[in-house]
């Protein structure tokens, strides 16, 4: 169909959804360096520096048993690889669980995470992450303290630690203050509109023979965002069918 006869999603934007102005991050995991470094540059150390953000991040091998500080074992049954023993996840949760708190497990088996789960999730005041590794961990822990799975997508990474700062950058970044223009967080894809965001611009107005689309030169505020609603149609329906059903 061509797409002058598609009718275009409309670009008003929808009531806001609640964010916290502050929120507390407590992470448990076994490799604290995947967490601490990327969640201290850029934005998301700004972040913490303007007190948007609190950050806990928590080795569980503090809470490893005997003189070995022992976090794993086989699994019953039989079965490869090994698992996360009860004792120091149970131990390290009851250090850091508040009555707000909200544990999120960042699992193959969760639900997908999307940007309607990081609104949701910006909404909270303390958030969890529990980062498994190895095989997993024992179902008991999961049953007891955990009030969501979370998976980045239908694939495995080698420690739920790097999936956890992919989900907590995601929420941080919708916090208000957190960007240097809080529209950034909205005028993106997946926002409001639901498609992906139009193709962006910058001088000089040509390049090694490429022009700058003449629309975004002309000074015409209606055009040009009926030419980005347009273009991002089409992006959407070239690039993510899916998001058109």
């Amino acid at each position: 169909m061509p797409i002058g006869r598609v009718r275009l999603p409309s670009l008003a934007l929808p009531c806001p959804a609640r964010h916290s102005w502050f929120v507390r991050l407590d992470v448990i995991t076994l490799f604290p360096e995947l967490i601490t470094v990327p969640m201290g540059t850029s934005i998301m150390g700004r972040a913490q520096e303007k007190g948007a953000v609190t950050l806990g991040v928590h080795d569980l091998r503090d809470h490893g048993l005997g003189r070995h500080k022992q976090v794993d074992d086989t699994p019953y049954g039989g079965g490869q690889g090994m698992l996360l023993r009860p004792e120091p996840l149970f131990a390290a949760l009851e250090k850091v669980h508040t009555e707000k708190a909200r544990v999120i497990l960042m699992s193959p088996a969760g639900k997908r995470f999307d940007q309607a789960a990081a609104q949701r999730l910006a909404g909270e005041e303390h958030l969890v992450f529990l980062s498994g590794h190895y095989e997993g961990m024992d179902q008991r822990v999961v049953d007891h303290w955990v009030d969501e799975e979370l998976s980045l997508g239908d694939y495995v990474l080698t420690n739920g630690a790097i999936a956890a700062v992919i989900v907590m950058d995601a929420i941080v970044r919708l916090l208000p203050g957190v960007l240097g223009d809080d529209l950034s967080a909205v005028e993106e894809s997946f926002g409001p509109s639901g498609l992906l965001e139009a193709p962006h611009y910058t001088k000089p107005a040509e390049y090694a023979g490429l022009r700058v689309p003449d629309i975004l030169l002309s000074g015409n505020h209606g055009k040009i965002a009926e030419w980005r609603q347009q273009q991002a149609l089409e992006r959407t329906r070239r690039m993510r069918p899916d998001l058109l059903e």
